[in-house]
């Protein structure tokens, strides 16, 4: 079963942002886009590099590297040259806080 872990308040994430948290021994890029806050891997299966130093665009966060772009709500590849998803995590906010199950 899937543990829900509180990572920030929804203050520390504001809309059109990405905000790297740590959880569980991973890091989590939590991308705010037009009010909802969706979790992903912060790592970018191309070659290694960091999302969230990348631009959210829309539904997408982009690779700052190679271009790579992947959708913050499913982890999908929407751009090479990535060709593997990122892990996206399930987001609950509640009260001020954001919780990731892991």
């Amino acid at each position: 079963m899937a543990e829900l872990v509180t990572v920030a308040k929804l203050a520390d994430v504001p809309t059109g942002t990405i905000k790297v948290v740590e959880a569980a021994g991973r890091h989590i890029a939590l991308c705010n886009y037009a009010g909802t806050i969706y979790a992903i891997d912060d790592v970018c299966t191309h070659d290694g590099g960091a999302l969230d130093q990348g631009e959210l665009i829309d539904y997408e966060v982009e690779c700052p590297r190679h271009g790579a772009r992947f959708d913050v709500r499913t982890g999908e590849v929407t751009c090479l040259p990535a060709v593997a998803p990122v892990k996206s995590y399930a987001v609950r906010t509640e009260n001020g806080d954001i919780a990731v199950e892991l």
